[in-house]
């Protein structure tokens, strides 16, 4: 089986500028190669306050989904905060692979980075 059902993501921050047509903006990309639809949980950890803990995604059988965190809302309506660090943990009902991206348009010359998720042995 490829993949992990739990990943780790130290570095997060939703830049809040953004500059051009281009949106500042990271994303939890998911690939799932199993035979099985993907429910994915993100829980987001902070500095100084509680974990958000109800945001939920999915990723399709045999399939990529990149989870836009500037547009994902909890059960509740909330939304990632933008200005503040955070760190997430992904757990996914099967085995998926987790890679994580940020577009920051905030200065003219714009960056991208990209970098793969911490796998939980489990």
């Amino acid at each position: 089986m490829i993949g992990k059902k739990t990943w780790i993501i130290p570095d997060g921050f939703l830049q809040p500028k953004s500059r051009g047509e281009q949106v500042s903006h990271e994303a939890v990309c998911v690939l799932n190669l199993t035979e099985s639809n993907a429910e994915i949980q993100l829980t987001f950890y902070f500095e100084d306050r509680e974990p958000m803990e109800t945001f939920i995604s999915e990723c399709g059988s045999k399939r990529t989904h990149h989870i836009r965190l500037d547009k994902l809302e909890d059960r509740d309506g909330n939304k990632v905060p933008r200005n503040v660090p955070y760190a997430i943990k992904v757990d996914s009902t099967v085995p998926i692979i987790v890679q994580h991206s940020r577009l920051d348009t905030s200065q003219e010359a714009l960056a991208l980075f990209t970098t793969m998720g911490y796998p939980i042995e489990s």
